[in-house]
């Protein structure tokens, strides 16, 4: 990774033909010089980053440590603490990845070069911009600026101020226009139709923001012009979202519906993004605006399934993240406790004529080393349990959410039936009566899935244990009485149980009772939920 931008991203790569990791890695032994060792175990780093991410950061470890042997120690260090940051960005873990850009940018700068400091310091601004600390991100970028400027690479600069202007939209509209305007001069003298596109958009966005409609709606014009002649599907997406967002601002449901379904049907393969999850809750409202409720309970059904799936993987993203964080300090501890027992080992050759302390030093530090790596292994274990748990955690209540969508999907399609029914009873004409039937027939149907079904299908495949446990030493347990015994597992009070199965809270407690008589479980005094969990 090299160039990063808010809204253009220059990637290179490194291509090694058909040389496979095993190659490289049996190539490694055979390489004397410290700068060949450096430079392939970098190249073996980048082969494993996706594949096996311990053996990745080993490698580069290694680099590190030869680093010292080459001829120009410095370099090499900077180098490859940029390879540091560009695999912990590649798993999000921002905070760290800003720590090893930090330290080559400082490397570079005390060797002068100010080409690789320029893009270090974009690096930074978009990790900081992603961090939400606008100030550090705009003092990285300016300093970008005064690099192109006197580098005179006005495409560079045309991105850069396209991207200073995105940070101020949020909160600094007529500072964000001027840059858009800055930057849209230079792209003009380029020709750059892609950048275009994303500039004149982003005046429409700022010029929406600033109530001045009529300017907006000429640079939305402009953007659609070069999105429709353009083959790049990002900036179509970004023109077309935009678009529908804007006319839905303006309560053009018709517009805000057309651009919001093309943005859709250029996410045909990636349903679950966040592009989609806009375009579906601008459909829910425009359809809802204009009284369309059918077409507005399905595109909520789509913005509630999309939603839902990205907090599952934000969550699960999250759990990654804290985990290489863990990892991360771990291994900072290690490092700094090889560091300590090499100032000891010297220490202890200084001080070879006196063996008893020698002697003492060693026992001491084995003993401290001993203690230090029980914690390192008991925190490890600690973070693992932890996981362990919130991955469950996370995956019932999934199963109860799922459920408790499905109970509010019946309700609004309920609410939509009854407000037909009377709209049916007011209607003269038999026209709009059997339009309204037709309708009417549709949302039942809807009505009619098994909610209970999926919701067992999937509570089985997450506890499939209990499940087996619970029908080999219960056969006799009816679908209903299983149901219930699937909601006790997952800790779920009465009151609880009713609100998701709809249940009055009476219906609920003598549903226990029974299940407590089947169970063979009157005469003692045992929680149900405890005895469901004791069940594995």
């Amino acid at each position: 990774m090299r160039y990063l931008s808010l809204i253009l991203i220059v990637v290179s790569s490194f291509c090694y033909g058909q040389e496979s990791v095993e190659i490289l890695i049996d190539s490694l032994n055979f390489v004397i010089n410290p700068e060949g060792k450096v430079s392939l175990s970098k190249r073996i780093a980048s082969e494993l980053s996706n594949e096996d991410w311990d053996k990745a950061i080993s490698y580069l470890e290694l680099a590190e440590t030869e680093a010292e042997n080459t001829e120009n120690p410095t370099l090499e260090l900077a180098s490859i603490y940029v390879a540091f940051g560009d695999i912990f960005y590649s798993k999000d873990v921002l905070d760290i990845t800003s720590e090893y850009y930090q330290k080559a940018y400082s490397l570079y700068k005390e060797l002068g070069d100010k080409s690789e400091m320029s893009i270090l310091e974009n690096n930074l601004a978009i990790i900081y911009a992603q961090l939400k600390n606008q100030d550090k991100a705009l003092e990285y970028f300016r300093n970008v600026y005064r690099h192109q400027l006197e580098n005179n690479d006005t495409l560079r600069l045309a991105q850069i101020l396209n991207n200073i202007g995105t940070l101020h939209l949020e909160r600094h509209v007529d500072s964000s226009l001027y840059y858009f305007n800055k930057s849209l001069k230079i792209s003009e003298r380029l020709n750059n139709e892609v950048l275009k596109g994303y500039i004149y958009t982003n005046l429409g966005r700022g010029y929406t923001d600033q109530d001045n409609m009529t300017k907006a709606r000429e640079n939305f014009n402009k953007a659609l012009t070069v999105a429709n002649n353009s083959n790049n599907d990002i900036v179509k997406g970004f023109v077309y979202q935009s678009l529908a967002m804007f006319y839905a601002k303006t309560e053009e449901h018709d517009s805000a519906i057309v651009y919001s379904r093309k943005t859709m049907d250029l996410n045909k393969g990636n349903f679950y993004s966040f592009s989609n999850q806009d375009a579906t809750s601008t459909l829910y409202q425009a359809y809802k605006s204009k009284n369309d409720y059918k077409n507005a309970v399905h595109y909520f059904e789509q913005y509630n399934k999309i939603r839902d799936s990205l907090n599952v993987e934000e969550k699960a993203v999250n759990v990654e993240r804290l985990k290489l964080q863990q990892e991360y300090k771990v291994r900072e501890q290690i490092r700094q406790l090889e560091e300590d027992k090499k100032r000891s080992n010297y220490i202890m050759i200084g001080l070879g004529l006196v063996t008893g302390i020698l002697f003492l030093i060693i026992l001491l530090i084995k003993y401290r080393d001993k203690i230090s790596k029980s914690q390192l292994e008991k925190k490890l274990l600690e973070a693992e349990q932890k996981e362990l748990r919130q991955n469950l955690e996370n995956k019932n209540k999934a199963l109860i959410g799922k459920a408790m969508a499905e109970m509010h999907r019946t309700d609004i399609i309920n609410g939509i039936l009854n407000d037909l029914k009377q709209v049916k009873r007011k209607a003269v004409k038999k026209e709009t009566q059997q339009a309204i039937d037709y309708i009417l027939k549709s949302l039942q149907r809807d009505l009619s899935s098994n909610v209970w079904e999926e919701f067992e299908i999937s509570f089985e495949q997450v506890h499939e244990s209990f499940c087996k446990a619970l029908i080999a030493k219960h056969p006799d347990l009816t679908p209903k009485d299983r149901r219930l015994c699937s909601l006790l597992y997952l800790d779920l009070t009465s009151k609880e149980i009713a609100l998701i199965t709809g249940q009055s809270f009476k219906s609920v407690e003598n549903a226990r009772t029974r299940l407590r008589k089947k169970l063979n479980l009157t005469k003692e005094k045992v929680n149900l939920s405890n005895y469901m969990n004791s069940l594995q």
